[in-house]
Protein backbone atom coordinates (compact mmCIF):
# COMPACT_ATOMS: atom_id res chain seq x y z
CA UNK A 1 0.00 0.00 0.00
CA UNK A 2 2.86 2.33 0.83
CA UNK A 3 4.38 1.83 -2.65
CA UNK A 4 1.06 2.64 -4.26
CA UNK A 5 0.93 5.98 -2.43
CA UNK A 6 4.50 6.79 -3.46
CA UNK A 7 3.76 5.88 -7.07
CA UNK A 8 0.61 8.00 -7.11
CA UNK A 9 2.51 10.93 -5.58
CA UNK A 10 5.28 10.66 -8.20
CA UNK A 11 2.73 10.45 -11.02
CA UNK A 12 0.84 13.46 -9.68
CA UNK A 13 4.03 15.52 -9.48
CA UNK A 14 5.16 14.43 -12.94
CA UNK A 15 1.83 15.48 -14.44
CA UNK A 16 2.36 18.98 -13.08
CA UNK A 17 5.77 19.46 -14.69
CA UNK A 18 5.75 21.79 -17.71
CA UNK A 19 6.43 20.31 -21.12
CA UNK A 20 10.01 20.66 -22.22
CA UNK A 21 11.20 21.61 -25.68
CA UNK A 22 11.94 17.92 -26.28
CA UNK A 23 8.19 17.34 -26.30
CA UNK A 24 7.69 19.84 -29.13
CA UNK A 25 8.00 18.49 -32.66
CA UNK A 26 9.47 20.67 -35.40
CA UNK A 27 8.87 20.16 -39.12
CA UNK A 28 11.76 21.72 -41.00
CA UNK A 29 11.34 22.15 -44.77
CA UNK A 30 14.63 22.57 -46.60
CA UNK A 31 16.40 22.13 -49.89
CA UNK A 32 18.15 18.74 -49.85
CA UNK A 33 21.45 20.40 -50.82
CA UNK A 34 21.49 23.01 -48.04
CA UNK A 35 24.12 22.07 -45.48
CA UNK A 36 23.41 24.99 -43.13
CA UNK A 37 19.84 23.72 -42.75
CA UNK A 38 21.21 20.34 -41.67
CA UNK A 39 23.42 22.11 -39.11
CA UNK A 40 20.43 24.14 -37.91
CA UNK A 41 18.32 20.98 -37.47
CA UNK A 42 21.13 19.46 -35.41
CA UNK A 43 21.37 22.71 -33.39
CA UNK A 44 17.64 22.56 -32.59
CA UNK A 45 17.96 18.93 -31.52
CA UNK A 46 20.88 19.87 -29.26
CA UNK A 47 18.57 22.45 -27.70
CA UNK A 48 15.84 19.96 -26.91
CA UNK A 49 13.60 19.95 -29.98
CA UNK A 50 12.59 16.88 -31.98
CA UNK A 51 13.16 17.78 -35.62
CA UNK A 52 11.61 16.11 -38.66
CA UNK A 53 13.53 17.23 -41.75
CA UNK A 54 11.47 17.38 -44.94
CA UNK A 55 13.58 17.77 -48.08
CA UNK A 56 11.96 19.58 -51.00
CA UNK A 57 13.16 21.21 -54.18
CA UNK A 58 10.12 23.52 -54.16
CA UNK A 59 10.82 25.88 -51.26
CA UNK A 60 8.90 28.65 -53.05
CA UNK A 61 5.61 26.79 -52.53
CA UNK A 62 6.46 26.23 -48.84
CA UNK A 63 7.15 29.96 -48.36
CA UNK A 64 3.87 30.72 -50.12
CA UNK A 65 1.93 28.14 -48.07
CA UNK A 66 3.13 29.73 -44.82
CA UNK A 67 2.82 33.33 -46.10
CA UNK A 68 6.46 34.25 -45.63
CA UNK A 69 7.12 37.68 -47.20
CA UNK A 70 9.99 37.64 -49.70
CA UNK A 71 12.00 40.20 -47.72
CA UNK A 72 11.85 37.93 -44.62
CA UNK A 73 12.75 34.66 -46.34
CA UNK A 74 15.49 32.48 -44.94
CA UNK A 75 16.98 29.29 -46.33
CA UNK A 76 14.42 27.00 -44.67
CA UNK A 77 10.97 27.13 -43.11
CA UNK A 78 10.07 25.34 -39.89
CA UNK A 79 6.74 24.82 -38.19
CA UNK A 80 6.68 24.38 -34.42
CA UNK A 81 3.76 24.62 -32.02
CA UNK A 82 1.58 26.21 -34.71
CA UNK A 83 4.16 28.95 -35.40
CA UNK A 84 6.34 29.52 -38.46
CA UNK A 85 10.07 29.83 -37.83
CA UNK A 86 11.78 31.19 -40.92
CA UNK A 87 15.52 30.91 -41.21
CA UNK A 88 18.25 30.43 -38.62
CA UNK A 89 16.40 31.78 -35.55
CA UNK A 90 18.19 30.97 -32.26
CA UNK A 91 16.43 28.33 -30.14
CA UNK A 92 16.04 30.73 -27.20
CA UNK A 93 13.74 32.94 -29.28
CA UNK A 94 11.69 29.99 -30.53
CA UNK A 95 11.31 28.85 -26.92
CA UNK A 96 10.31 32.35 -25.82
CA UNK A 97 7.63 32.58 -28.52
CA UNK A 98 6.22 29.20 -27.53
CA UNK A 99 6.36 29.87 -23.79
CA UNK A 100 4.68 33.28 -24.03
CA UNK A 101 2.02 32.15 -26.55
CA UNK A 102 2.59 35.31 -28.55
CA UNK A 103 -0.21 36.49 -30.88
CA UNK A 104 1.96 36.33 -34.02
CA UNK A 105 2.29 33.84 -36.88
CA UNK A 106 5.95 33.32 -36.20
CA UNK A 107 9.46 34.77 -36.38
CA UNK A 108 12.10 35.20 -39.07
CA UNK A 109 15.82 35.72 -39.40
CA UNK A 110 16.06 36.68 -43.09
CA UNK A 111 18.80 35.42 -45.36
CA UNK A 112 21.66 33.22 -44.28
CA UNK A 113 23.70 35.48 -41.99
CA UNK A 114 27.13 34.30 -40.89
CA UNK A 115 27.27 33.67 -37.15
CA UNK A 116 23.64 32.57 -36.86
CA UNK A 117 22.95 28.98 -35.68
CA UNK A 118 23.89 26.73 -38.60
CA UNK A 119 26.09 29.32 -40.32
CA UNK A 120 29.68 29.00 -39.17
CA UNK A 121 31.81 32.08 -38.70
CA UNK A 122 31.89 35.20 -36.61
CA UNK A 123 28.87 37.49 -36.69
CA UNK A 124 29.75 40.77 -38.39
CA UNK A 125 27.42 42.57 -35.95
CA UNK A 126 24.06 42.19 -34.24
CA UNK A 127 21.47 40.14 -36.13
CA UNK A 128 17.76 40.94 -36.02
CA UNK A 129 14.87 38.49 -35.70
CA UNK A 130 11.52 39.85 -36.93
CA UNK A 131 7.90 38.90 -36.25
CA UNK A 132 5.76 37.33 -38.94
CA UNK A 133 2.27 38.76 -38.73
CA UNK A 134 -0.08 39.17 -41.66
CA UNK A 135 -2.04 41.98 -39.97
CA UNK A 136 0.90 44.34 -39.42
CA UNK A 137 4.36 45.09 -40.79
CA UNK A 138 7.27 43.11 -39.35
CA UNK A 139 8.50 44.26 -35.94
CA UNK A 140 11.81 43.59 -34.28
CA UNK A 141 11.38 40.53 -32.07
CA UNK A 142 14.97 40.28 -30.84
CA UNK A 143 18.57 41.16 -31.58
CA UNK A 144 21.53 38.94 -30.87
Amino acid sequence: MRYVKILLTVLALAAQLPATAADIPVKLYKNPNCYCCDLYARYLEENGFKVEVINTTDMASIKQKYSVPEKLEGCHTAVVGGYVVEGLVPAQFVQKMLKEHLPIRGVSLPGMPVGAPGMPGAKPGPLTVYTLDSSSPPKVFANF
